[in-house]
């Protein structure tokens, strides 16, 4: 099982309670090629294949073009992808999990390299908004009416 690099200079772990049926969230969140419709964060998307183990991904966000590689997908429940920009090492983790009032939603992400080291603070500023951002839009997009 892959999981965030828990001794990086930046780690941050959010959660989101979405009331929507878990199919509805993961296909929301695991269509990548639309997160630029109800993800304000991310300007382009593309999958480079099926959404699969071993599968890349471009997307835009920041200004910053990130190639991600999933390495874990245990569907409906778990995704992790990783990648590195700018010399920025970054491994993302995502899991939902159904409750009696929709999905819980918890993402974990970790920042490395030296770029971070230069700039922790910053950076874990920036990255906690950008992940609070990611949650409030999937949740908005999930929750509309079919």
């Amino acid at each position: 099982m892959y999981t965030i690099d828990t001794t990086a200079p930046v780690v941050v772990g959010l959660t989101t309670q979405i009331d929507a049926p878990l199919a509805t969230v993961w296909s929301v969140h695991t269509d990548v090629e639309d997160w630029p419709s109800w993800n304000t964060g991310v300007d382009q998307a593309r999958l480079d294949g099926p959404m699969e183990v071993g599968t890349s991904f471009t997307w835009l966000t920041h200004g910053m073009s990130i190639t991600s590689t999933v390495r874990e997908l245990v569907p409906g429940r778990r995704i992790v992808w990783d990648g590195t920009v700018q010399g920025i090492v970054g491994i993302h983790v995502w899991t939902f999990e159904r409750t009696d009032d929709g999905v819980v939603v918890r993402t974990e992400e970790s920042w490395s390299g030296a770029p971070v080291d230069a700039a922790a603070d910053e950076l874990a500023t920036a990255l906690r908004t950008s992940l609070e951002s990611w949650l409030d839009c999937l949740k908005t997009r999930a929750e509309q009416p079919a």
